[in-house]
């Protein structure tokens, strides 16, 4: 190998141009013949034709590629141009001191007034503070609420009810003038429109299906009479 500052030989020259051959792109050092890039490290792209220039080495230098004479560079020592990657400081990030959530315990409790306790001195004797509200008796707990369920869907109408968590009645289908009665008896406009728009939708596809139902019998009758006087 050449030192730095002799540059390539003709033999260097050659066993470069068939490491180029081989896919490699050998590094080399530039000598001080090369000026202000002395001493820094590139690789052999490419040997252009000597016969041409005297500047037929290629080096790729940073992101340019650039020719030189054989004089300008040398080949690089190994290792050269390796740097060893020292591991960077983890970022020190300041940590806020979490917000502790603040608990009843920190501090010291007030016994809240007992029911028992307004009971054992309503006989005593009245303060000279603010009268105290009356206690409310405690209602018995009623039955469970009852819901109703008037439901459409997939051209039936079904009833369900329900009381609480408990299911009274699955729902079952009624007929169409039954549910009509019964939302009669919700004075809600809304509700009368949309009830008004499913009837009137269902009595047009029954109509329809009634017509085609005649046409059908008609020409199964049709038929019937001409069998009638074959025979």
């Amino acid at each position: 190998m050449g030192a730095a500052g002799q540059g390539l030989s003709t033999d260097e020259v050659q066993s470069i141009r068939e490491a180029l051959a081989a896919g490699r792109k050998p590094k080399v050092v530039f000598t001080a013949s090369a000026g202000q890039i002395a001493g820094q490290v590139g690789q052999v792209v490419e040997l252009t034709d000597p016969a041409v220039s005297d500047e037929f080495v290629v080096v790729r230098f940073g992101r340019d590629e650039l020719p030189f004479s054989p004089a300008d560079v040398a080949v690089a020592p190994r290792g050269a141009g390796r740097k060893v990657a020292e591991p960077e400081p983890e970022p020190q990030v300041e940590t806020a001191a979490p917000t502790e959530p603040e608990f009843v315990l920190d501090r010291p409790r007030v016994p809240a007034p007992r029911e028992e306790s307004k009971v054992e001195t309503a006989d005593a004797k009245p303060a000279p503070a603010p009268a105290r509200k009356a206690v409310k008796a405690v209602k018995p707990k009623g039955p469970a609420g009852l819901t109703v369920t008037l439901a459409y869907a997939d051209g039936e109408w079904t009833v369900a009810a329900q009381q609480g968590s408990k299911s009274l009645a699955k729902p079952y289908v009624v007929k169409p003038a039954e549910a009509l009665r019964m939302v009669a008896l919700v004075d809600v406009p809304g509700v009368h429109e949309a009830v008004e728009q499913i009837m009137a939708a269902e009595r047009a596809e029954a109509e329809q299906q009634a017509e085609k139902l005649r046409a059908e019998l008609a020409e199964i009758e049709a038929r019937l009479a001409e069998l009638r006087e074959a025979h």
